[in-house]
């Protein structure tokens, strides 16, 4: 599982920091979650193929999380893009699209599908073969939702030794690697734990910004193995943060403590602040395992 950061700070881009925006491979796919302006080009920086990217997921209709996505959408049609693609975001984002695509007469040469948001619970929003996408409602001054991707179980891998010992066929290896027992030509059965080790753990990340501090999100996110949360402010500033609807570092770390996450990674940083070393140093009082956001840092786990 792969995350690479395009853009983590709050509300204006500038020269050196771009807003919300990132990239999650996971399981082999692409998933781009949130769209601020400078997406595409923090795209091409980073070398992420455009046209492996089929599903956008927007958390909510604040510019700084999805300014970009109109422009991704038309460099779509003008590269002679092919594939669907699917946006999943708050309702209204439709709407704002197709404004645009209809007043620039820009329309799309690919399948263009939204699918719109308004449950105040978590939901069921992406699930194919290999990974499954919740929503995770969000408190803050608009409609806001998290995404919380969690892979599933791949196939058992097989003991070699195992499967030789018994003189099994490969033609029945994917049954054995999908959990079923083999029946031996002389009519033993042979028991599927004999001749497969138990399949790699499957590994979840959810992704939280912008909200307040909000522990009705923990029954979602619990024993998380990466959580990101966003950490508009520092303790000092937690005034401005009551009244914006956002969250301290050190209430980052109290939701990730709480959830018994493995791994929080801080962002959606105020461009207040010189020193985002500040946030790590808040948050670990609270929670040992932070890691800071940055454009165009990525994290393996």
């Amino acid at each position: 599982m792969k995350l690479t950061i395009l853009g983590c700070y709050a509300a204006t881009p500038r020269t050196f920091t771009n807003p919300t925006s990132q990239i999650l491979d996971i399981k082999n796919r692409l998933f781009l979650i949130d769209c601020g302006e400078g997406t595409q080009v923090q795209l091409r920086k980073n070398k992420i193929r455009f046209s492996k990217i089929n599903h956008v997921f927007i958390s909510h209709l604040h510019g700084d999380h999805f300014f970009g996505l109109v422009g991704l959408v038309s460099t779509f049609t003008l590269l002679n893009r092919t594939t669907d693609l699917h946006i999943y975001g708050p309702k209204g984002i439709k709407e704002i699209i197709k404004l645009q695509l209809r007043l620039s007469n820009s329309w799309t040469n690919y399948g263009l599908f939204f699918h719109e948001l308004e449950s105040l619970e978590s939901e069921i929003i992406f699930e194919d073969d290999k990974v499954l996408v919740k929503t995770i409602p969000l408190k803050h001054r608009v409609y806001t939702n998290g995404f919380l991707f969690q892979e599933k179980l791949g196939d058992r891998k097989l003991n070699l030794d195992a499967v030789q010992n018994y003189e099994i066929e490969s033609c029945y290896y994917q049954k054995i690697k999908n959990g079923k027992d083999i029946a031996l030509e002389d009519g033993r059965i042979i028991a599927n734990d004999k001749l497969t080790f138990d399949p790699i753990p499957a590994k979840n990340y959810a992704f939280c910004s912008d909200t307040a501090y909000n522990e009705e999100i923990l029954p979602i996110i619990e024993n998380i193995d990466v959580l990101y949360h966003e950490s508009t402010f520092l303790q000092s500033e937690e005034n401005l943060a009551k009244k914006t609807l956002h969250s301290t570092a050190k209430e980052a770390a109290t939701i990730a403590l709480k959830a018994n996450a493995k791994q929080l990674v801080l962002g959606h940083y105020s461009t207040r602040y010189e020193n985002i070393g500040l946030f790590k140093e808040e948050a670990e009082t609270i929670f040992p395992s932070v890691l800071l956001a940055d454009d165009g840092k990525s994290f393996e786990f």
